[in-house]
């Protein structure tokens, strides 16, 4: 098992920790914040809470998690190194000597925000496999990594760690040139001065602002970014179009975006106190667990229509493990219930136990053959009856497997039944007596099946048959 060394356990590191650890990397982290256990303990909480509720498949088992008692230690022998220490090009320059003389070779990344590459090797022999790998809060769910290489790095060595944070789900965008504050965050701050001045002046309050966002283009910016946005704005004529429309704009006294008001104690005040009347009702642990259900349920949506970070969780999701069809009973189904499946009652829809079996359903016909291919070649399975019984209550963040057995192959017949068990207790939630027709896609009429399907059902179905009920 590959080992991640983060040296930092800050909100960020935290974050990187909790990424890595949870993709089954052991992970090692190193902070001399007294509290720095306390601290991370509460993010790997949430994300053990909220990162597997993206996926439809259950993340690897979760690695070994080790507090360094120094930095040395942290990073000997690791794979991959993640540096999120605070932003002080002194403190950086002092902890990369240290991680040079104990790991020279390990990719080796910044969570840096601001600093270039050039300015963080100043002094390191090694310096060719430092780079910027500046990731988004919380780095547990949000895809994107800001890699910025930089002159004179290894690309060897930037290609294995794309590589790296490719495998845990990660999204590296590889900036080619680097620059003050690298991509996403010049953005930030463009929003971020305008914003001031809105409050400065008195036009806007902390939530009026977060209102347009929110309501408004920040719903746009999240599944198609910028320029495709006004690309379709642009209507038919597309980005030429709207820039021709819309450019001279920018030439008026719309923003002040260079300009920067004074942080005055009473500017600082206002600010304070309109954003404590706008939230201070919830604790940050509260708005952490929102801002996560919220980023869930909209990834999941965008995951559904392989759409913009939708479609990277959907890529990521195929290369983690499926169930083993090979058990008796066939292990069918192994997941966490995410939030979008509960209702008003707090526990799992019904109509979200119909989903389940019918996934457990489709993968006992790929272990049987009767896979995308047969589908292809104009012949599969119709449910005709589902007899679904609820046990127990089951609650999004739960684990949960589905174990399948055939209790009937007969012809063009097909009886099965699904276990729906509680990883925790091992306890049946559900269960699922389905019966299903063999058909023909061209005439929409039920036929047998292939001959090699029905060998293959046979045989499954005697195994079966001698698990107890």
């Amino acid at each position: 098992m590959k080992t991640a060394a983060i040296i930092g356990g800050g909100v960020i590191g935290g974050g990187w920790a909790a990424r890595f650890l949870l993709n089954g990397w052991n992970v090692r982290i190193f902070d001399p914040d007294p509290q720095a256990e306390r601290k991370l303990g509460e993010v790997l909480t949430q994300a053990r809470w909220a990162l597997p509720m993206l996926y439809d498949r259950a993340l690897p088992e979760e690695g070994q998690l080790t507090f360094a008692l120094s930095l040395e230690s942290a990073v000997e022998g690791a794979d991959y190194i993640q540096e999120s220490v605070p932003e002080r090009l002194d403190l950086k320059h002092r902890v990369y000597g240290q991680i040079e003389a104990a790991n020279p070779g390990a990719p080796l990344g910044s969570s840096t925000s601001g600093f270039k590459p050039s300015e963080l090797r100043e002094g390191l022999a090694t310096g060719d496999r430092l780079f910027v790998a500046h990731p988004f809060n919380p780095v547990y769910l949000l895809p994107l990594i800001e890699v910025v290489p930089g002159e004179g790095a290894d690309a060897g060595v930037i290609g294995a760690a794309k590589e790296i944070l490719t495998s845990v789900g990660l999204y590296p965008l590889e900036i080619k040139k680097e620059i003050d504050a690298h991509i996403a965050d010049r953005f930030l701050e463009a929003v971020w001065r305008e914003a001031l001045w809105l409050v400065r002046d008195g036009i806007a309050t902390t939530e009026e602002i977060d209102d347009a966002i929110r309501y408004g283009f920040g719903l746009r910016w999240a599944q198609m970014g910028l320029f495709e946005t006004y690309r379709i704005a642009g209507g038919e004529g597309g980005m030429e179009h709207f820039i021709e429309q819309f450019g001279p704009c920018l030439s008026w006294p719309w923003t002040k975006l260079m300009d920067v008001p004074e942080l005055t104690d009473e500017l600082i005040k206002t600010i304070g106190d309109q954003s404590d009347a706008q939230s201070g009702h919830h604790t940050i642990r509260e708005l952490e667990r929102l801002r996560d259900t919220n980023l869930i349920a909209m990834m999941r949506a965008l995951k559904a229509r392989g759409n913009a970070a939708g479609a990277l969780v959907a890529k990521h999701e195929e290369t983690l493990p499926m169930p083993d069809p090979n058990t008796v009973p066939m292990m069918t189904i192994r997941r966490v219930i995410p939030v979008d499946w509960t209702d008003y009652n707090g526990h799992m829809n019904e109509s979200r136990y119909g989903q389940v079996y019918s996934d457990a359903a489709d993968a006992t016909m790929v272990a049987f053959g009767a896979d995308a291919d047969y589908v292809a070649d104009g012949l599969s399975y119709f449910t005709v009856e589902n007899l679904i019984k609820y046990q127990r209550e089951t609650h999004a963040g739960d684990s949960v497997h589905v174990t399948t057995r055939i209790l009937l192959a007969d012809g063009k017949k097909l009886k099965l039944l699904h276990e729906m068990r509680s990883d925790g207790d091992g306890e049946i939630l559900s269960t699922c007596e389905q019966f299903l027709l063999h058909v023909s896609l061209e005439t929409r009429q039920t036929c047998a099946p292939r001959a090699d399907i029905a060998q293959r059902l046979a045989a499954l179905a005697t195994a079966h048959r001698e698990v107890p009920a």
